[in-house]
């Protein structure tokens, strides 16, 4: 019985973390570039001494859903929105880096520094922050290149002052952090410069978050939550009444 006990409670923490994987996605509907992340469960028997017959229901983490959010037309030339299979190179937050996002909606800090909606850094084509010199006029092209008039200067004057870097990256080399950008899982093997037209400006990718869908799995968990404590309970209560036998037959 206490297997069966042991395989309920697995199951129930297991529909918890979910629970929190699905809240959390839809905390971010409405963030731009935003991936959807997937949960999953695996079987894990558990080893030691004597026959392995426990087996723990183990929460894992299953990536993210690769399918691309609707487009969405701002106008504004800072919002961008990247083609399929590429992502925008962003200093990571602990120990710089190099860290990866979809979500391309950019601003210009008081100094001149070019940072996403989160406040991180967008770096150029070498790996460095881009600074935006002061201007009053500003385009970033097809490719990511980084056009200004500077201020008090006529349209002859345009210059290109850098080039954004836009990775191509394998889905499956992708990793999620804590602070929600992508990692490299292979550092030795570093992403490539996307080349020709990498992105849009004037538009953002939504987030791909199926929010009804969502809230359809969360009602799913919670049955499935009760059903497994409902098992706990009727074994605990099971086991009471073996023990009440087990008296009444001594």
């Amino acid at each position: 019985m206490d297997k069966a006990l042991y395989v309920a409670m697995t199951g129930a923490r297991a529909s918890l973390q979910a629970q929190g994987t699905l809240s959390h996605n839809l905390a971010n509907t409405d963030t731009p570039g935003f991936k959807e992340a997937l949960a999953n469960t695996e079987a894990f028997p558990i080893k030691g001494d004597g026959y392995a017959s426990r087996v723990d229901a183990l929460h894992v983490d299953a990536g993210f859903n690769r399918r691309q959010g609707a487009q969405q037309i701002t106008g504004n030339p800072l919002d961008l929105s990247l083609q399929a299979g590429n992502w925008l190179a962003v200093q990571a937050p602990q120990g710089g880096g190099e860290a990866y996002t979809r979500g391309a909606a950019l601003s210009i800090t008081p100094n001149g520094q070019l940072v996403t909606a989160g406040g991180h850094a967008v770096l150029d084509e070498n790996g460095a922050p881009i600074a935006i010199p002061p201007h009053q006029a500003m385009d970033i092209g097809n490719d990511g290149t980084i056009s200004i008039i500077p201020l008090g200067e006529g349209p002859q004057t345009m210059a290109n002052i850098g080039r954004i870097r836009v990775v191509q990256a394998e889905d499956a080399r992708l990793e999620r952090g804590l602070d929600g950008l992508m990692r490299n899982t292979d550092p030795q093997q570093p992403f490539v410069q996307a080349q020709g037209k990498s992105l849009e400006s004037g538009q953002l990718e939504g987030s791909n978050v199926d929010a009804a869908g969502a809230l359809v799995q969360m009602i799913q968990l919670q049955r499935q939550y009760e059903m497994q404590v409902k098992v706990i309970k009727h074994g605990d209560e099971n086991a009471r009444s073996a023990n009440s036998l087990l008296r009444l037959g001594g």
